[in-house]
């Protein structure tokens, strides 16, 4: 699924008042987090990802890899924080996250 720039935009303003629902910590991505990350986005579709250390290279390449290894789309990374959406089919219709049409 490849979404616009106004569609990730969207995104993200939706994100911005959500909470982290998973950290990831000085062990990095390990598989029970990736577990954790699959697990919160069939339950979310959007979520927010809090990740511990300072190092900006490995936070980038946390964000491709989270994106490659659940077929997530990278909606946003500032700072220490990342959001991704992936599509769920296991949630109620009235807790969907509704991306406009373009």
């Amino acid at each position: 699924m490849k979404l616009s720039t106004k569609q990730i935009a969207h995104l993200r303003g939706l994100a911005h008042s959500l909470n982290p629902v998973v950290m990831i910590g000085n062990n990095g991505l390990t598989e029970n987090v990736v577990k954790e990350i699959e697990l919160n986005l069939n339950a979310h579709e959007l979520i927010k990802v809090q990740v511990a250390g300072d190092d900006r290279e490995a936070r980038k390449a946390m964000f491709d890899e989270v994106c490659k290894l659940t077929n997530a789309i990278a909606v946003h990374h500032i700072g220490k924080q990342l959001v991704f959406y992936r599509a769920s089919s296991t949630i109620k219709e009235s807790a969907k996250v509704v991306i406009p049409k373009l």
